[in-house]
């Protein structure tokens, strides 16, 4: 088993995934590195991007000493940048921004302060524009609500105890990553707190509605219904599916 770097107490690995970002990365990386929760270690992944997102990534490494830049020399997906990231995580905590995002600066210092002993804390978010503009808040109803990583802390020893990664070479890998979460039955709290700013980018991977890429995603959510013998899982399974259709219809 590989040596991990010791770390301060409360160190969370913010973990980006970066491909072809340009127009976003310096607005993401900058709130990152004004948190007012200074103990942090920033894993930039550059995932094969042909713009000038890895010379940005670096050019804040250069900068910033919490800073780490890895690189796929080819695009091989979100899951797949994720993984990686993973690999070289040494916090106590993990958390995950996606590169045409960003967050207030009290993001990290508010969920530690509620996180106390528990595997994660799940907070809310809002839609912006390129500008920053809101257009909508959204807090979860449920713990299940939300799919996105992005929207939780998490206390890093989920993920060794469970081996827990994210699927690769589909789209929606969110959604499985989630399941394969909720299954180890983590111990967690909803947060009132909407500090994650999420751009509607119309040109992301999950923006673009393929009806190929949605077969995929529902075939594999009953695969995964079939093969668990927990009856809460199969709900939960079938609980996604159903909310899934509702969300591919709107």
């Amino acid at each position: 088993s590989h040596i991990k770097i010791p770390q301060l107490l409360n160190t969370i690995s913010v973990i980006v995934p970066i491909y072809n970002a340009e127009a976003y990365l310096a607005k993401c990386i900058e709130s990152l590195i004004h948190q007012l929760h200074t103990a942090l270690q920033i894993i930039l992944i550059n995932d094969g991007s042909t713009d000038q997102s890895m010379a940005i990534a670096e050019h804040y490494a250069q900068q910033d000493a919490r800073i780490q830049v890895y690189s796929h020399p080819t695009n091989q997906g979100q899951s797949a940048a994720r993984n990686l990231g993973l690999l070289h995580a040494t916090g106590e905590f993990i958390s995950f921004v996606d590169a045409d995002d960003y967050i207030d600066n009290d993001f990290y210092s508010y969920m530690l302060q509620h996180i106390g002993n528990l595997d994660c804390v799940q907070i809310g978010y809002r839609r912006v524009t390129k500008q920053g503009e809101i257009l909508m808040q959204k807090l979860p109803k449920h713990f299940h609500q939300f799919t996105s990583p992005c929207m939780r802390l998490y206390r890093h020893q989920v993920f060794t105890q469970h081996h827990l990664t994210f699927p690769t070479g589909m789209i929606y890998e969110d959604v499985i990553f989630s399941l394969d979460f909720w299954a180890t039955k983590p111990t967690y709290k909803m947060l009132p707190y909407t500090g994650y700013n999420y751009f509607a980018n119309i040109n992301s991977t999950t923006a673009t509605r393929n009806s190929a890429v949605i077969t995929i995603l529902f075939n594999t959510l009953r695969a995964k219904r079939q093969q668990t013998r927990s009856i809460s899982q199969k709900l939960l399974i079938t609980y996604t599916i159903l909310r899934l259709k509702i969300h591919f219809i709107k």
